[in-house]
């Protein structure tokens, strides 16, 4: 009998629920082609209408893992369990570069697949790339290699994981569908279970600077993501945590590369970055039974940065994908720098009473550190370093931050975005850092 891929987009259009084979058929389809843009486009709108089972996007984000490749480290003996993180974006976080190093250190296996910046959020593999000679999306065969020799891979899904995912994305963004919740589910698992996890901590931020800003809709996500991941037998843990002003002090691609080895360097971090790396590790060291309590992993993860067994493991994954076999010693001689740096002075005297945190990463997209269309190619240099945080007192003409630009007229401009975006008044507490554990 011949399929006809209408009739399963029908079925969905009218409320059907479509069981996995027929699921399956379509992910064949969408990534080898067979299906035409206008069809790939019609499943996409069908789903944002009608929605998903969660037998559904369980077998919709299984068929889509399985149209490429999926790694197996059971029989390669791993020292402890495969774990990983995944946050939904925001400004200043690079949790990711420091808690994959810290948690191969005390053990685990870290095979990260991450992604690049979406609107004003800043992506992890943007990040990386800022690193002469760094391979950000390599053939699972060099992934292998790399957490074998360091414990830790933090990379881009390559040409044979989750191929599907790549074409769904591309015709959900012009059709109106890249906030359809079964298909956000189903493009993130979907690479995280093709990494072969044991355990996945999910932090869903919370606040201006966050995608998904509204709490309710954080929450929805979390609690999808977890029945799917139910499905799939995959154990997934949800943190909520504030993105009402940047996670780090910095803002920018190699800038934040810089803050995060300072942080693995133990040249000091900000309290508030430190938290969120502690206490999204430990949730998933207990999750994947490398810790039995939470106070225990705390201290495990904070010995393997004290020790600079992180840095160790930070630097080893950086030389085997293809990066300099010293740049945790000397970043500063493989990172590029910007011609133009120059103070943000506060328009006013008191309290940093609250950041627009978006405005802070749309301020670094228009420097040069983001995207405005696919195709285009960062600055890495550019962005913001000595960002001020909530709640500290400041005269006017105070530096609130440090501008890092491409020429005086960018700059000048961004010190505007910034000066725009702080507010200077009496009072301002910075928010409760971790908000809840979705259950």
């Amino acid at each position: 009998m011949i399929w006809l891929p209408q009739e399963a987009i029908r079925a969905k259009r009218d409320g059907g629920e479509l069981g996995a084979e027929e699921l399956a058929r379509i992910v064949r389809a969408i990534a080898d082609g067979s299906l035409s843009e206008a069809q790939v486009g019609a499943f996409a709108m069908a789903v944002m209408l009608r929605g998903m089972t969660p037998r559904e996007a369980a077998a919709f984000t299984m068929a889509v893992r399985d149209s490429g490749e999926v790694f197996d480290w059971r029989a390669e003996s791993p020292p402890g369990p495969v774990l990983d993180k995944h946050s939904t974006g925001g400004v200043g976080d690079l949790v990711s570069l420091a808690l994959g190093p810290m948690l191969a250190a005390c053990g685990a296996w870290v095979p990260m697949i991450v992604g690049r910046g979406l609107a004003h959020t800043g992506g992890t593999l943007d990040k990386l790339e800022s690193i002469p000679g760094y391979v950000s999306r390599p053939p699972p065969e060099r992934v292998r290699k790399t957490v074998h020799e360091a414990g830790v891979a933090i990379v881009g899904a390559g040409e044979r994981i989750a191929p599907a995912d790549r074409r769904l994305y591309a015709v959900r963004d012009v059709t109106a569908t890249v906030d359809c919740l079964p298909l956000i589910v189903a493009s993130i698992l979907s690479k995280k279970l093709a990494a072969g996890l044991d355990a996945l901590v999910l932090d869903i931020k919370r606040g201006n600077g966050a995608v998904l800003p509204e709490p309710e809709r954080g929450r929805e996500l979390a609690v999808e993501m977890k029945a799917t991941a139910a499905e799939a037998g995959l154990r997934l843990s949800a943190l909520s945590t504030d993105m009402s002003e940047p996670l780090a002090r910095s803002a920018g691609n190699a800038l934040e590369v810089f803050e995060a080895v300072a942080m693995l360097r133990g040249e000091g971090v900000d309290p508030r970055l430190l938290e969120v790396t502690l206490a999204l590790g430990a949730e998933v060291m207990v999750l994947g039974g490398l810790a039995r309590t939470e106070p225990e992993a705390r201290e495990a993860l904070k010995r393997a940065l004290d020790s600079g067994t992180a840095a160790e493991r930070f630097s080893r994954m950086v030389a085997s994908l293809g990066g300099p076999a010293d740049f945790i010693d000397k970043p500063g001689d493989y990172l590029r720098l910007a011609p133009v740096v120059v103070d943000v002075p506060s328009p006013a005297a008191g309290s940093v009473t609250a950041i627009d945190t978006r405005a802070v990463g749309l301020a670094v997209v228009a420097l040069g550190g983001g995207r405005t269309n696919p195709e285009h190619t960062i600055d890495p240099a550019v962005g913001f370093d000595r960002l001020v945080p909530r709640g500290v007192r400041v005269q006017r003409g105070n530096p609130i931050a440090r501008v890092h630009a491409a020429d005086e007229a960018r700059a000048a401009r961004a010190v505007a975005a910034l000066q725009a975006a702080f507010t200077i008044g009496e009072g301002g507490e910075p928010a409760p850092l971790l908000v809840e554990r979705i259950a």
